[in-house]
């Protein structure tokens, strides 16, 4: 059936004032696998389960929080693992990475996690399953997504001092975070990483501490540049702590050496060895510059919504709906056409730096991360 017939929905919202016009799908390689137009090859795929959210991040929402997506507007389980079925069967994905919003907040989540690793890849392997989630709740769960065969956590945690992680997520809540991290490394839910985000004059001075407490655990720590995806008001490049100034930070205190460029690959984060010193083993450091040293280059990332938009970027401005052609009796076979025809179009970058760059109108907890 061609796309036409489909109803190959447009792209939404409509593209901003000097967005590029989508290339011809006729020009696309004839390949099962989502690749771009610049060579890269999309293999890892970010689902998010939901847009709801029980912190309040300063970079992230507003202390009221935003208009939750309607339930009926949001996947169900059984809709979530069709997609991610038709990213792994026909599409050549292997990584899935649950995302939110707040992941835990899906009542279904080990369901969803128990038939995402009954899936096999064009190579016959389990897909890597990972989950990015601020930890909240993670104590009572984490044993339970382990035995339904998810690998690995990232936990967001941008303090270890309670006043201030109250202060930047307007929650007072680190207990239960500590206690989610600790649930984590019983569950065999391994290697832990723990994301961060600085915010200058808040929690900026606790860069060292936090990567002495990652490294004594023998966890990976990743520091994150604030990026343009919360309210407007809260992003201002000049207040923005640079992967430069975070570096700077933890060399104050530590030895580190970088890692082989070519190792990276399309991660995102750029890593340090960490010297072994006093009260610490040693271990790694990971920064991800994503504003001011862009990786879009290497980028093998596609994104699925709450709601069921292929979106190509973090910062896209467009959106493919493949919720309508789920509901509306496409085929796999069909749907896996129009997210190719999607991922066809990805940008060669996110364009923060252009004169003309617009913050996308969905925050990052209505993306995923």
């Amino acid at each position: 059936m061609p796309l036409t017939e489909l109803g190959l929905p447009s792209a939404r919202p409509t593209p901003a004032a000097g967005d590029a016009v989508a290339p011809e799908a006729s020009a696309r390689p004839d390949t099962p696998e989502l690749v771009d137009r610049f060579g890269r090859v999309g293999r890892d795929l970010r689902v998010s389960l939901t847009d709801r959210c029980n912190l309040r991040c300063e970079y992230c929402m507003p202390p009221e929080g935003f208009d939750w997506l309607p339930t009926p507007q949001v996947l169900s389980d059984a809709e979530v693992v069709r997609l991610i079925t038709v990213a792994v069967e026909h599409l050549g994905i292997r990584e899935i990475r649950f995302t939110g919003g707040e992941p835990l907040l899906r009542k279904g989540l080990e369901q969803i996690v128990a038939a995402t690793t009954a899936l096999r890849t064009d190579q016959g392997l389990v897909p890597e399953t990972s989950l990015t989630t601020n930890g909240l709740g993670l104590q009572r769960r984490a044993a339970g997504l382990a035995a339904a065969g998810l690998e690995r956590v990232n936990i967001s945690l941008d303090s270890l001092d309670r006043e201030t992680y109250a202060t930047l997520t307007r929650r007072d809540r680190l207990p239960d975070v500590l206690a989610g991290v600790d649930a984590s490394e019983a569950a065999g839910l391994l290697p832990v990483k723990i994301n961060a985000v600085l915010m200058r004059g808040l929690n900026d001075h606790e860069a060292p501490e936090l990567l002495a407490y990652a490294l004594r655990r023998g966890f990976e720590l990743r520091f994150i540049e604030q990026m343009p995806l919360g309210p407007p008001e809260m992003w201002k490049r000049g207040e923005m702590v640079t992967a430069t100034e975070i570096l700077d930070l933890l060399q104050a205190r530590f030895t580190l050496s970088a890692h082989d460029p070519a190792e990276r690959g399309a991660a995102p984060a750029e890593r340090w060895t960490v010297e072994p010193g006093e009260g610490h083993p040693g271990g790694t450091v990971g920064v991800i510059a994503s504003v001011t040293q862009p990786f879009c280059g290497a980028c093998d990332r596609t994104r699925l919504t709450a709601d069921g938009q292929v979106r190509t970027c973090l910062f896209s401005r467009t959106e493919t709906d493949l919720r309508a052609l789920l509901r509306g009796g496409a085929s796999d076979a069909e749907i896996a056409d129009v997210w190719r025809v999607a991922m066809w179009g990805k940008k060669a970058g996110h364009g923060i730096d252009d004169e003309g760059f617009l913050q996308p109108q969905r925050p990052m907890s209505a993306i995923g991360g």
